[in-house]
């Protein structure tokens, strides 16, 4: 095992143990900040995968924007802070199958496969090669995302402000 390996496991062990406080705690406010840690185990596993592009879009947007907000939106509220999340009845048995079948579908495409040894040699500067494309090839679809984005965000303004 190398320093890689350990690294992964890490971020794989943070992002489902921080996963499974953020279902299981009754506190609303412990679960966003169970969620923050979340949103970070899944950034650092893009940045060893070699996708800097997309963890650097992962922190942004998940943890930048959509998780304070989160944070805000139930800390300003002040009823809801103490309000405990109570669902109706847990169905375990039906977890219990899901998990098994899950779990079945996985290991059977495990051992059916041809799996080979992975490159490990990772491509350097994804972001700047995905910076050229959106430059160079995909220009008009880039500038028409934004456009839309654009209409977008005047429809939304327009709504709330009535």
């Amino acid at each position: 095992m190398n320093i890689y390996d350990l690294i992964f496991y890490l971020f794989a062990a943070l992002t489902l143990i921080s996963g499974f406080f953020v279902v299981t705690n009754r506190n609303i406010v412990h679960s966003a900040f169970f969620l923050l840690f979340t949103f970070f185990g899944v950034a650092g596993i893009y940045v060893l995968l070699g996708a800097d592009f997309v963890a650097i879009v992962q922190l942004i947007v998940y943890v930048g924007g959509i998780l304070i907000l989160m944070l805000f939106g139930v800390m300003l509220t002040n009823k809801i802070t103490n309000v405990e999340i109570k669902t109706g009845s847990t169905n375990v048995f039906a977890a219990v199958i899901g998990v098994g079948l899950f779990s079945g579908a996985l290991l059977a495409a495990m051992i059916n496969s041809n799996w080979k040894s992975v490159d490990t040699e990772l491509p350097l500067y994804t972001t700047g090669a995905l910076g050229h494309l959106l430059i160079q090839e995909y220009v008009l679809i880039f500038e028409l995302l934004g456009i839309i984005l654009l209409i977008a965000l005047i429809g939304a303004a327009s709504i709330a402000r009535r």
